[in-house]
C-alpha cells in the first residue's frame, strides 16, 4: 500500500500554491464571469489543464509513485510546469484583453473577471517559481528538460502554437508562396521540437541511430536559418505595400481583442521571439557538443 509522503520543501508549497491559484481562476470564471466569446473557453482550459496536471504531480510525489510512472520523472514535472506557466501567462494576457478591455462600468460579472485575472497572474508567478526551483544548477545531474536547452524547447513549441492560432483565424498565409514557406517553417520546427520533448520525457533518446547531442546542434542550426528567413519574409509580404501589404486600419484596436492587422503583427513579433529562442538554443547546444562531449 502506498505511503503518503508529506514534503516540507519549497517546491511542494509552490506547487500547492499553483494548484490553488489555478483552481480559483477557472472556478470563479465558470461560476460568474459570464463568458460570451470562445476565447474565454481557451482561458478556462489553460487554468483547468494546469490544475489537473499539478494535482497529478502532487499525488504521484505524495504517494511516492515516481518509479512507477510511465514517463521520466526527471523530465516530466518541470516540462509540465513550464507549459503551465506559459498557458497561465497567455490566459493572464488574453482574458483581460477580451473581457475587461473597454469596460468602464462596474458589475458583479466584471468583479468575477477581475478576480480570475488576478489569480491567473498569481498562478503564473507560482509556476515560474516552480520552474526556477526545479531547473538544473551548474554541475548538477538532471534530465535534459531541466536544462536551459530543454526549457527553451518548451518555449519554442508554445510560441509556435500561438502563431498557429493567429495565422489560422483568419487564414493569412495563402496569398503568396513566400507566406506558405513561413507556415512550413513554423510547422517543421514545431514538429521537430515537440518530437525532442517527447523523446526526452519517454527516455527514448538512446534509440536514435546517431548521437543525440549532435542532432540537437544540427537541428538548432537548421531552425535558426529557417526562422531567420521567416522573420524577414513575413513582415515584407504583410506590411510592405510594394508586396501587397497594408498599414494599420484606423478602427483597429477600438474594440475588445485583436483585429486582423494586429494578429499579423503579433505573428511577426512572435516569429522574431522564436528566432531569438532558437539562437539561444543553438548556443547552448553547441556548448553541449563542443565543450561537454
Amino acid at each position: 500500500m502506498p505511503i503518503v509522503v508529506v514534503h516540507s520543501n519549497p517546491l511542494f508549497w509552490v506547487r500547492l500554491c499553483a494548484l490553488v491559484f489555478s483552481c480559483v481562476a477557472f472556478a470563479v470564471t465558470v461560476h460568474g464571469a459570464n463568458l460570451s466569446h470562445g476565447t474565454g473557453d481557451w482561458c478556462v482550459f489553460c487554468w483547468a489543464f494546469s490544475f489537473a496536471g499539478t494535482l497529478l504531480v502532487l499525488l504521484v510525489e505524495l504517494f511516492g509513485l515516481q518509479t512507477r510512472a510511465p514517463v521520466s520523472w526527471k523530465n516530466f514535472p518541470i516540462t509540465f510546469a513550464c507549459y503551465a506557466s506559459l498557458l497561465c501567462l497567455s490566459a493572464s494576457i488574453i482574458f483581460p484583453l477580451y473581457f475587461l478591455k473597454g469596460q468602464t462600468y462596474r458589475s458583479e460579472t466584471q468583479n468575477y473577471r477581475i478576480v480570475a485575472t488576478v489569480f491567473s497572474c498569481l498562478a503564473t508567478i507560482a509556476y515560474i517559481c516552480e520552474v526556477s526551483i526545479s531547473k538544473a544548477r551548474p554541475g548538477e545531474v538532471a534530465g535534459y528538460m531541466a536544462t536551459a536547452p530543454g526549457l527553451l524547447k518548451v518555449c519554442e513549441t508554445f510560441v509556435a502554437c500561438v502563431i498557429f492560432v493567429f495565422i489560422s483565424d483568419p487564414v493569412s498565409y495563402d496569398s503568396h508562396n513566400a507566406l506558405r514557406w513561413c507556415l512550413a517553417v513554423f510547422c517543421i520546427c514545431f514538429i521537430l521540437s515537440a518530437a525532442i520533448i517527447v523523446l526526452c520525457i519517454c527516455e527514448c533518446t538512446g534509440c536514435l541511430p546517431f548521437p543525440f547531442a549532435r542532432f540537437l546542434s544540427a537541428y538548432a542550426v537548421l531552425a535558426v536559418a529557417m526562422y531567420l528567413s521567416a522573420t524577414i519574409i513575413w513582415p515584407i509580404f504583410k506590411f510592405d505595400k510594394k508586396h501587397g501589404g497594408s498599414s494599420r486600419p484606423y478602427g483597429c484596436g477600438r474594440y475588445a481583442g485583436l483585429c486582423d492587422w494586429d494578429r499579423q503583427m503579433a505573428v511577426a513579433v512572435l516569429t522574431a521571439v522564436n528566432l531569438v529562442l532558437y539562437l539561444a538554443d543553438l548556443i547552448y547546444s553547441a556548448r553541449l557538443v563542443f565543450v561537454t562531449v
